[in-house]
């Protein structure tokens, strides 16, 4: 069934049928191509399978069709709605890894050098600061980090410094920083800059980084893409179709992040779900941010959906919604923090984010434990902090379950 022209008007019907589904034994659900290798009829069909691009079908670490399905949904979402700058739909190509550290890491260092450097900014997911200042860094890539959110500074760190790529994290982990995508870009390519976006928090359905010109997108999908927390995985997304199907693949091949079929099924399915979850996710979080700036034992609360904050006006332009994640400073630092942590009832105490239910977390002790305190304080993630990924539970016990927790 040929579906490539069919002109999709949602993109919960995108999630369901934008990847080609078909199959050997006609299963209306792709199956799970549980093998690490495949089979040649011929020596010369297995020649023109090296030979060719697209290698999903000679050995599990190179391509698997179940990993196709995932990808294919993936690219879709992120392109859905967008022309390529000539009128015509813009073409994406996906890379699904074992984690998003593997994708992460792949869309680093297939484009960055010893020698080069990059910008990005403060708050940033804890994994991709200690994988620039402890992976990169030490091998001769230089990240310089600077509040992005002021386009002055920026600036003059390009002008100061020969940028290879600008990395971008918005909404950033977990202050809810927001950086302006469309800006930055601009600025970037007047100097032949790569720009990257980790669009974790939003997904695709809220947020669509290669709508402002962007060159790659990165995902952890363990998050809100599975949506239930039953599977890690990663994928880089990027529009020059032949480095992603060379470079990119070569080096994502050679470092050996790939994922596995039973990870790329679940999250397939997981998908199907997508705008249904995140319009609940982003009902429900919007509720507990009015709470919380209620609260007598709440210092501020951090989510672009309340008029306060400072980034409102540019996550109302460049997102759909104001998403499901917010973070809250409690009153009484570290010792405040942990107690309120303890105290939870039903909201679960989790370091992920994204799945069905709602899951919270103290950085300071957990997911930034690693980031210098110094540093972290910088970062505005301080002693207090509280990120709280809002689930799709019934809004009232999660209010019930925060109130409890704070007295």
């Amino acid at each position: 069934m040929d579906k490539s022209n069919f002109p999709f008007k949602g993109i919960s019907s995108v999630a369901l049928h934008a990847a080609g589904k078909e199959n050997a034994e006609w299963a209306h659900t792709p199956p799970i191509y549980a093998t690490s290798t495949f089979t040649f009829d011929t020596a010369k069909q297995g020649m023109e399978r090296f030979a060719g691009i697209e290698k999903e079908n000679i050995y599990s670490r190179w391509g698997n069709p179940t990993f196709k399905v995932a990808e294919q949904t993936i690219a879709a979402l992120e392109a859905f709605g967008l022309d390529d700058g000539q009128g015509r739909p813009l073409q994406l190509k996906a890379l699904l890894h074992a984690s998003g550290q593997a994708a992460m890491t792949t869309m680093l260092m297939c484009n960055l050098q010893a020698g080069d450097k990059l910008l990005s900014h403060y708050s940033l997911y804890g994994g991709t600061y200690e994988l620039m200042h402890k992976v990169l860094e030490p091998n001769g890539i230089k990240p310089i980090i600077v509040d992005m959110r002021q386009i002055g500074q920026v600036e003059e760190s390009i002008l100061r410094n020969k940028i290879k790529l600008i990395h971008i994290e918005t909404p950033a982990n977990p202050t809810i920083q927001c950086v302006d995508i469309e800006a930055i870009t601009a600025l970037a390519k007047q100097h032949g800059i790569i720009v990257t976006v980790d669009n974790t928090f939003a997904t695709p359905y809220l947020q669509q980084p290669f709508k402002f010109g962007v060159d790659f997108v990165f995902h952890s999908t363990t998050k809100f893409l599975n949506g239930h927390g039953t599977a890690i995985g990663g994928v880089l997304i990027g529009k020059d179709i032949e480095f992603m199907k060379t470079r990119a693949w070569k080096w994502h091949a050679l470092l050996g992040g790939n994922a596995n079929p039973f990870d790329a099924f679940l999250l397939s399915q997981g998908m199907k779900t997508l705008e249904l979850r995140m319009d609940r996710h982003c009902q429900n979080a919007e509720r507990v941010a009015a709470f919380l700036s209620e609260s007598g034992h709440i210092s501020h609360v951090n989510y672009t959906g309340l008029p306060s904050h400072p980034d409102h006006d540019l996550a109302k332009r460049q997102m759909l919604r104001f998403g499901p994640m917010l973070s809250f400073e409690l009153k009484g630092g570290l010792e405040a923090g942990m107690r309120f942590i303890d105290r939870l009832k039903m909201c679960v105490r989790a370091v992920s984010l994204g799945t069905a239910d709602s899951l919270l977390s103290h950085p300071a002790s957990m997911t930034h434990y690693g980031v210098p305190r110094d540093e972290r304080i910088r970062f505005g993630i301080t002693d207090g902090l509280i990120r709280m990924s809002v689930g799709i539970e019934n809004i009232e016990d999660i209010l019930n379950d925060l109130e409890q927790a704070m007295n």
